[in-house]
């Protein structure tokens, strides 16, 4: 057995096949793969890393099961696919998965190429572990799958705790000690116990929170934004493919984006933190309906001609305009499942408040358009021009003065 002293979960027990596992070089190497990729541009103390995080997962997940009495070799399944869960990340976490994900095929959780082959494969067969379950309970599959990755997963409890910790942002703060005592399993789901639903409830007012105060803040997605173009410019130069990049550790890539010359400028620029200004910082209701515009629903390459025109009518170089399209705004929690008067029923249909919250998500969501600070007066005329924008609510740059933008997500390093 193995003591970890955590920040969040104060001492960790690490037993059996975890305790394997932890040593491996894929699960090690998540020590060099911060949590929250970019956001310690914003959050300063926000290091922590997937390694920590992976072991908070593990922790919260033994709990659950010794609470719902499972033991024996599918407790041991289950706990080994805690602690593995995140091995499939790229370096900056989710900041250029879509990126990989284009060239490759896999997202993070398409790990069998690392759990069915290597130190991991023969750690798992030492302890009497099939590799090929881990993965399906990594990808949510079969009961205690959900445990792992669903909507009342383990991981969520674990990395809103953590990040709210980590950047000093309150809004995370949720009783996952509570929420991991209430989870029972009914008709094969997952499901709170009778007199949760505010416990469910907390966590989509917690994630409603952090992500405009934290994962959807603006100065992050500028940085995520200018790490994907970088990184997209790096593999443009033939050196390095997107599954070498898949297997780096942040510190890899930083060296690699600094030291080719299709990628240096901008990799420069985020070693010391020079960033792009918001030329562009549009509502929903400035850009169309979601549902309708294509816009939404523009590829890459459609991104790319926008970015193109933009530059060229605002007269600026093509690779000084990024324009950041956020996804739809989507909540997997609010489909997760309590016990009200002795019936299985889905928070969304329960509670007025996740209805609210939906509204919210609409409110919060940004397009944004990038460019160096001089340069972000013209590119925010040409953008409104291109993109066909509506500007009676739309945040268009007029001056190049720090925070013409204020928004609930300005709270941290402007």
């Amino acid at each position: 057995m193995t003591t970890v002293k955590d920040s969040v979960h104060d001492h960790i027990e690490v037993t059996g096949v975890a305790a394997a596992l932890m040593d491996t070089p894929p699960v090690q190497r998540l020590r060099r793969v911060k949590q929250l990729g970019t956001a310690s541009l914003v959050y300063p103390s926000a290091n922590h890393t997937r390694f920590e995080h992976s072991l908070g997962v593990y922790h919260l997940a033994a709990l659950a099961l010794e609470h719902l009495d499972i033991h024996g070799r599918r407790a041991e399944t289950v706990r080994a696919a805690a602690i593995l869960h995140d091995v499939g990340h790229g370096p900056f976490s989710h900041n250029v998965e879509d990126l990989i994900h284009r060239r490759t095929g896999r997202y993070h959780d398409d790990v069998d190429d690392i759990v069915t082959t290597g130190a991991v494969a023969r750690a798992l067969d030492a302890h009497e572990i099939a590799p090929d379950r881990v993965v399906e309970l990594i990808d949510g599959e079969g009961l205690l799958g959900q445990l792992v990755a669903g909507e009342l997963d383990v991981d969520r409890m674990d990395y809103l705790v953590r990040d709210a910790h980590h950047t000093g942002v309150p809004y995370g703060t949720i009783d996952h000690q509570r929420l991991v005592r209430a989870l029972r399993f009914v008709d094969g789901h997952l499901v709170l116990e009778e007199g949760n639903v505010q416990s469910a409830e907390s966590l989509l007012v917690a994630r409603a929170l952090m992500n405009p105060t934290v994962y959807n803040h603006h100065v992050a997605r500028i940085s995520k934004a200018m790490l994907r173009r970088a990184t997209e410019s790096l593999i443009e130069t033939g050196e390095y493919d997107a599954e070498t990049i898949r297997r780096m550790d942040d510190p890899e890539l930083q060296v690699a984006l600094r030291t080719h010359d299709g990628s240096a400028d901008l990799g420069r620029r985020l070693a010391d933190r020079r960033l792009y200004k918001r030329a562009v910082w549009a509502e929903m209701g400035d850009v169309g309906d979601p549902f309708d515009d294509d816009l939404f629903d523009a590829d890459p390459e459609t991104i790319a001609g926008y970015e193109r025109d933009i530059a060229e009518r605002a007269g600026v170089e093509p690779g000084h305009v990024i324009v950041d399209v956020q996804g739809r705004p989507s909540m997997r929690e609010s489909t997760s499942r309590v016990l009200v008067n002795g019936d299985v029923r889905r928070l969304d249909e329960q509670s007025t408040l996740v209805r609210a919250i939906q509204m919210t998500q609409r409110e919060q969501w940004r397009l944004g358009v990038y460019a160096p600070e001089r340069e972000t007066s013209r590119v925010g005329r040409a953008a409104e021009a291109v993109l066909g924008l509506e500007t009676d609510g739309a945040l268009i740059a007029e001056n190049d003065s720090p925070g013409r933008y204020a928004t609930l997500g300005d709270f941290g390093q402007d």
